[in-house]
């Protein structure tokens, strides 16, 4: 398997780079320069990346329902992110190789957790952790997130230590805490609202936020601070409330109805393009073998320069097909699982 090398560049040029993608005149020799050097930098966590999912996919073996997915992150995100924070360099940004496992409870959550902290069993150094189930985020959302820095000590040729110090970051939820995201973001894209980072409707937010601390309810995990002084029954009658004024759950089932969703019976890779293009709900794969990584960012990188804002695509890894749609729900439109959930929780409020 041919991975990218770590470029020759100083963190200094990367992190330039980083700034003119969010300066410079897009189409302009800097940019298409700066682009270039981005397009390496985070290419070359794939490397390390794939070390993660080979000891993630062992450790989740005990749990029979769990999906393990990787994904390099996308470019407009990165800008998007490089633009929110000013202050952030490129080279330290913690999450542009990401993994993720989603297991069943709480209690494989936490089990998982205190294995990937037990330096003595895992050579990569932590270097940050952020707990969002004992204090989840202010828009509700939950789930464990650790910060490595690769160091592979076991490997047996000079290549693994190349990639030293590239920072990975892993994620650990439940399904129920992976629905309520994958709604988020599905919602947010289909919106022109980027709920994730703050932004779009004030009322829509607090809808999310709402079933967010109701899930906390049902998983016994703290509630929003903001919502910690009501009862779960004023929880869920607030969200029946803003459901009855906003029709979110209406607006939510009708992208799956609407979704031009390709058959993707047959289909079969190790890596994966997802392209969905939100604005005719039409979605595309591209598909690579486990020696096709070099090809397939190739084309990722194209797809992305190609790409324009209706366009919403990702890299990853994730198993067969299935496992495919259960990682990222969100870019089938698949919802279905969020809807049945919160019309339960409408089921329970009491006026």
């Amino acid at each position: 398997m041919t991975f990218t090398p770590v470029p020759p560049h100083s963190k200094s040029a990367i992190n330039r780079a980083g700034r003119l993608l969010v300066s410079a005149e897009v189409g302009s020799k800097e940019y298409e320069k700066a682009l270039e050097i981005v397009d390496e930098w985070r290419t070359c966590h794939a490397y390390p990346l794939n070390t993660f999912n080979s000891t993630l996919h062992r450790k989740a073996r005990r749990y029979p329902s769990s999906l393990v997915a990787q994904r390099l992150k996308r470019l407009p995100t990165i800008i998007d992110k490089l633009e929110r924070f000013p202050n952030m360099n490129l080279a330290q940004m913690q999450d542009i190789g990401g993994i993720r496992a989603v297991v069943d409870t709480l209690g494989e959550v936490r089990q998982l957790w205190s294995e990937y902290k037990d330096q003595r069993r895992f050579t990569h150094k932590l270097v940050k952790e952020k707990n969002y189930l004992a204090q989840p985020k202010v828009d509700g959302y939950r789930g464990i997130h650790l910060i490595f820095q690769y160091n592979n000590t076991l490997a047996r040729n000079g290549l693994a230590e190349s990639y030293k110090d590239l920072l990975i970051e892993l994620q650990i939820r439940t399904h129920l805490q992976h629905t309520w995201a994958t709604a988020v973001e599905t919602t947010g894209t289909f919106k022109g609202e980027s709920f994730k980072t703050g932004k779009g409707s004030k009322e829509w937010k607090e809808f999310f936020a709402l079933v967010s601390s109701a899930f906390a309810v049902v998983e016994g995990t703290p509630v929003i601070p903001r919502h910690s002084h009501m009862s779960p029954n004023e929880i869920y009658t607030a969200i029946k409330r803003l459901e009855a004024k906003l029709r979110i759950l209406n607006f939510i089932s009708g992208l799956s109805a609407a979704a031009n969703i390709m058959n993707t019976r047959g289909i079969s890779g190790y890596y994966y393009i997802i392209s969905l293009n939100t604005r005719i709900r039409r979605l595309s794969i591209y598909t690579y073998t486990r020696n096709q990584l070099e090809q397939a960012t190739k084309k990722y990188a194209e797809l992305e320069a190609e790409a324009g804002s209706d366009f919403d695509q990702v890299l990853v890894r994730a198993g067969d097909i299935k496992s495919l749609k259960a990682a990222y729900p969100n870019y089938f439109l698949d919802v279905r699982e969020f809807v049945e959930k919160v019309r339960v929780i409408l089921e329970e409020a009491r006026e």
